[in-house]
């Protein structure tokens, strides 16, 4: 696919804020090796030879019963290795790099948690005993990926009624204005509470319930850029040769209009990180025992006697955030068709 001059100017100039780029492979390398938190960041061994057998709890389910256990639940490695060291079987692992698993709560230290960082628990544990380390990169995994999702549905159908209700205009355009408008008066965060409180809280339905009120703001844009366009030169010479509404629609106009969808991406993203780290501060969020860095914060507040989970937590999302921002800089002076000009 050829690349038009006006969008390799525009790559060039994000290339050259360096800030934003290296703020973008940083955001996006962080996020693809949390993809891998499950297996990197677990307490179950990548490789395990027990008593001659090879096996990969990591990537396979293993019952207790296959280790000489009596049950058919998954065996408790940490134990399992114990026993056989004291026993003197032949055994040897190759652990994760973080080992610990983040629903697992240790609660064999002195006293009560929530822990200090140690050398077991780098970051200390929360109020339960669960490794904070893990608990904060699964955490963002799923933030990462929760507001991703979002931000992609809330796009997809913010461009299609945007450009529907700006292609259309008149009548249409002013009774869908409407709509919206009353639309968008719903109070979220009460539709989040009495939903959850009906259904529960659950991943695929918080993605839903906060994909129908999250495109309204992308949908004005969209919807101004599509009024603006739609009688240029070009559309209209279009319209006479006798191409089609749709083609008019994705050929001719959006990727003329695709600049507010760039641009807002990453504030878009982090909108979604927002909402679900103050959804899970107030409970409103995913359910627990899922690792969230709002439960986290709340658990900060809860015992400010361990700041360290407090200050790990609003560390992680600071970091988070501001490179999100950086890149949503970049991006923005990226596009702007007057970066570089000089007035004097």
């Amino acid at each position: 696919m050829k690349i038009s001059a006006i969008t390799q100017e525009r790559i060039r100039r994000f290339r050259a804020n360096k800030l934003a780029w290296w703020s973008l492979w940083v955001l996006l390398g962080a996020y693809l090796l949390s993809l891998l938190s499950p297996w990197l960041v677990n307490d179950r061994p990548l490789v395990m030879s027990y008593q001659g057998r090879l096996a990969f709890p990591a990537f396979v389910f293993y019952p207790e019963s296959n280790f000489g256990g009596r049950y058919e639940t998954e065996a408790d490695y940490k134990l399992l290795l114990e026993e056989a060291l004291t026993q003197g079987k032949s055994v040897w692992t190759i652990m994760p790099p973080i080992p610990q698993d983040p629903l697992r709560a240790r609660l064999d230290g002195d006293g009560t948690p929530p822990y200090a960082p140690s050398r077991e628990h780098w970051l200390g544990t929360d109020a339960h005993g669960r490794d904070l380390l893990a608990r904060l990169i699964h955490g963002f995994r799923i933030c990462m990926s929760f507001s991703l999702l979002l931000t992609l549905l809330s796009t997809i159908l913010g461009v299609l009624i945007g450009a529907i209700q700006g292609y259309l205009g008149g009548k249409f355009d002013i009774f869908a204005q409407r709509v919206i408008e009353v639309w968008s008066s719903l109070p979220f965060l009460y539709v989040v509470i009495l939903i959850a409180a009906l259904y529960g809280h659950g991943f695929w339905l918080l993605v839903g319930i906060m994909t129908v009120f999250s495109w309204i703001g992308l949908s004005y844009f969209m919807r101004g850029e599509f009024l603006r366009l739609r009688d240029v030169t070009y559309v209209k010479a279009a319209r006479v040769l006798g191409y089609s509404h749709w083609h008019i629609l994705v050929k001719e106009i959006l990727p003329n209009a695709l600049t507010p969808v760039v641009t807002l991406f990453p504030f878009a993203l982090i909108g979604g990180i927002s909402s679900l780290t103050s959804l899970d501060f107030l409970g409103f969020g995913l359910a627990p025992p899922t690792p969230s860095w709002g439960d986290l914060m709340s658990q900060g507040l809860s015992h400010l006697f361990a700041p360290w989970i407090a200050v790990s937590t609003v560390l992680a999302l600071f970091i988070t955030l501001l490179l999100a921002t950086f890149v949503g800089e970049g991006l923005r002076d990226a596009m702007d068709p007057k970066s570089g000009d000089r007035y004097e």
